[in-house]
């Protein structure tokens, strides 16, 4: 970690690392900020990005489906009306989960919708989303979408009767007693003040470095709250998550928030046309980011900020890596590499050394 850090692979990071619920290494290193200069702690919020995926929009729907208000294979037509007359009707939200719906990737929908005022930009979304056109058809390929979550966000609010940040907070992390996980609007009060956050981009159009507010462009205009970005937290706060859904997965004493069936369904790989399981990624051999020693049982997920966490579901190791790698520019793409070695080191550590 010291090596990434002095190597320019990342300004800071804070690393998890914990077996069969213990925690076995905590600590951070290098910089929160460079200018001006702020220590990285082990309490630093980082914007957790596509991390929300996994943690905010996954497990809101994996709840909606133990209270029966919604199902994995039903068409997306009958959740949400708008699609009802649509191309996307018969989409799945097991396709948009696990990444096969045939929705693009990407599109830089912030450019037309920092225009609106920000309460008619979630609406301006939904219809783009509405009108956009499939890469593919639904379940023929795997295609990692941000539009496919944005959907997802809407399903959720649909069925809920209300936004995904109260929704998530209610109903998992406040439960859970989760403080340190949650999203920022940008009608809420600026968090700098009341957490210490790690920097990131040098923001072109924004015009500033972001600190406590969210990199991703879309969630921006969106208003800070998003299906596919938009979640801060601190290392502790998503391993108090993981480790609550690893409890679940394996039938050991947990709060009895999720269901070890759904669980597991949200954890198993879904076809053979991508990695993906729902909402969670698995490992891809020989190159995944996980590394060389993580099982096939094992589920993750990566942030574009320079968040990742990989679980292996086997074993009951946690790896957590927090950083800032976009600090000051998304040009530094150093940490590809930077991953799959770390995690082997610690895994070389940690198997050989059995949890307290």
């Amino acid at each position: 970690m010291k090596r990434g850090v002095d190597e320019g692979v990342f300004p800071g990071a804070v690393l998890l690392v914990a077996r069969e619920g213990n925690i076995l290494f905590l600590e951070a290193f290098g910089h929160a900020r460079l200018l001006p200069e702020r220590p990285m702690t082990t309490d630093t919020v980082f914007d957790l990005a596509s991390l929300t995926k996994p943690l905010a929009t996954a497990v809101s729907v994996m709840l909606l489906i133990q209270q029966g208000r919604v199902d994995l294979d039903p068409p997306l037509g009958t959740a949400v009306a708008g699609f009802s007359d649509t191309d996307k009707r018969d989409i799945s939200i097991r396709q948009l989960l696990s990444h096969t719906s045939g929705a693009p990737d990407y599109m830089p929908y912030y450019e037309m919708l920092r225009d609106f005022p920000v309460s008619e930009r979630k609406g301006a979304l939904r219809e783009l989303l509405v009108r956009e056109d499939l890469m593919t058809r639904p379940g023929a390929v795997c295609l990692y979408s941000d539009l496919g979550y944005m959907v997802l966000e809407w399903v959720i609010e649909v069925i809920a009767g209300m936004p995904l940040d109260l929704f998530v907070e209610k109903s998992v992390y406040k439960p859970l007693g989760l403080n340190q996980l949650f999203f920022i609007p940008l009608t809420r009060e600026q968090v700098s003040g009341q957490y210490l956050c790690a920097a990131t981009e040098d923001c072109p159009w924004r015009g500033k470095i972001l600190d406590g507010e969210v990199h991703d462009d879309n969630a921006y205009a969106l208003g800070g709250v998003a299906g596919h970005a938009g979640l801060f937290g601190t290392a502790q706060a998503v391993f108090g998550l993981l480790q609550e859904l690893l409890n679940a997965y394996s039938g050991r004493p947990n709060a009895g928030l999720f269901h070890r069936d759904v669980v597991k369904v949200f954890f198993q790989r879904q076809s053979d046309v991508g990695s993906w399981a729902l909402g969670f990624d698995t490992p891809t051999r020989p190159d995944s980011s996980s590394g060389r020693y993580f099982s096939d049982q094992s589920v993750g997920h990566l942030g574009f900020t320079g968040t990742s966490f990989w679980m292996d579901l086997e074993k009951g190791v946690i790896v957590i890596l927090l950083t800032n790698r976009v600090h000051p520019s998304r040009a530094n793409e150093k940490i590809k590499a930077f991953r799959p070695l770390l995690h082997d080191r610690v895994m070389e550590t940690v198997l050989i050394c059995p949890s307290p």
